[in-house]
């Protein structure tokens, strides 16, 4: 017996086919778009297939239609430099996949990303939509590959891989920074003055380098004393590529030549106190100091931010209350991540992919609600693990008080 007739197959192609295609605007709402446009009042997006193909169109035409009620939207924010659904409890071995002593240039965890993991939704309920996630933990200089994911929970959730290569310098517990620096020097001067081979027969790892020397993956490298960077500076313009400085505790004493060397930093704003002698400079200020020196500013969590990602928008006030700029801190945490990893997201703009969140008040107040978020114009669950265990513990049972039906 045939399941279907060709009439209902026809039908419900042309039903798939008109959900594919449906749009979708969010109206009424106070738009922070972290563009050159900057915030818009009673404002309209307009979303079809995931992406923004409009923004205060005259008219508004959709088949869904959001009142934002004067609402706060945003970007959805990205997370960067950590290893969420890499890691899921950081005691157990098991669960962590970020790190590994043999890695070298090609070790890429993406492959390990767990898109279930329980830690996802709640980075998500703190209006995060994608994240880059960074090895760490070789015994050599190189970290591996970092990759962005989206925390949409979707098996596919791997966006891109390579966007940039995690290398470790600065303070050894053992040996010298000086070891460290030439080892770095050594690498990229091989590749330089070596034989290329048609991209069929190239290494992955030379392929990597490929990348970096045609300024398509930045070298992503942890470093906190000032003297340290300006060493790696004098490399970035002996060898003409694009690095990032991570952790930068000391940035601030040399901003002037990391904003002429439009060098990006990506610091925490919660950072005030050293953890060792590279880090003396750390303070509160620091973000503001350097977004007015003209430095591109990334912030991030300190400590375990794959665990605490979702308190990025509470860094984000904090380094306002300190002297940022609200707008730079928004696009310290949205824009100015996408632009340096080359994400197809950060800002609400014609052509960028439809992430963003609504929130009840300014995101940056410790009291503000998010209402709803979407990613790749999808709207996405706002519950994590500790709502369902506060609905757990308060639901009525005539089970005993740990249990619920």
């Amino acid at each position: 017996m045939k399941l279907f007739t060709l009439t209902s197959v026809a039908a419900a192609l042309a039903m798939s086919s008109s959900v594919a295609a449906q749009t979708m605007a969010i109206t009424n709402a106070t738009i922070h778009t972290a563009t050159e446009l900057g915030t818009l009042s009673n404002a309209s997006v307009i979303i079809e297939n995931g992406k923004i193909t409009a923004i205060n169109p005259d008219q508004v035409n959709a088949d869904v239609i959001v009142d934002a009620q004067g609402k706060v939207l945003t970007p959805g924010f990205i997370g960067s430099r950590n290893q969420l659904g890499l890691v899921e409890v950081g005691a157990v071995a098991e669960s962590r996949d970020g790190a590994d002593k043999k890695a070298s240039i090609t070790f890429d965890p993406s492959s390990a990303f767990n898109p279930r993991s329980s830690l996802i939704p709640y980075a998500r309920k703190g209006g995060v939509t994608k994240d880059v996630i960074t090895p760490s933990g070789s015994e050599g200089i190189f970290d591996g590959m970092a990759a962005v994911v989206s925390l949409s929970g979707e098996f596919d959730s791997v966006a891109q891989k390579h966007v940039a290569l995690a290398v470790d310098l600065g303070a050894k517990r053992e040996g010298s920074r000086a070891l460290s620096l030439a080892q770095l020097d050594d690498k990229l001067d091989a590749f330089k003055n070596k034989e290329k081979k048609d991209d069929d027969k190239a290494k992955p790892e030379d392929k990597i380098l490929e990348g970096v020397f045609a300024k398509e993956i930045p070298l992503l490298i942890s470093v906190s004393r000032a003297s340290d960077m300006l060493e790696l500076l004098k490399l970035k313009a002996k060898y003409d590529v694009e690095m990032v400085f991570a952790g930068a505790q000391d940035a601030v004493l040399i901003a002037d030549k990391l904003a002429a060397t439009g060098t990006p930093v990506i610091i925490s704003a919660m950072d005030n106190l050293p953890g060792n002698f590279d880090s003396m400079h750390a303070d509160l200020a620091n973000a503001g100091k350097l977004e007015k020196a003209g430095v591109k500013v990334i912030l991030t969590i300190a400590g375990d931010s794959a665990h605490n990602l979702y308190q990025l928008r509470f860094d984000a006030g904090n380094a306002v209350s300190y002297g940022m700029s609200p707008e730079g801190a928004l696009a310290a945490i949205s824009s100015n991540v996408a632009e340096v990893f080359n994400i197809n997201a950060g800002a609400i703009a014609v052509g960028n992919a439809a992430d963003m969140a609504l929130w009840s008040a300014d995101p940056f107040e410790i009291s503000t609600k998010l209402e709803k978020v979407w990613i790749d114009g999808v709207e996405v669950s706002t519950d994590s693990r500790h709502d369902k265990l506060r609905e757990r513990y308060t639901t009525e049972s005539d089970m005993p008080r740990a249990y619920t039906k």
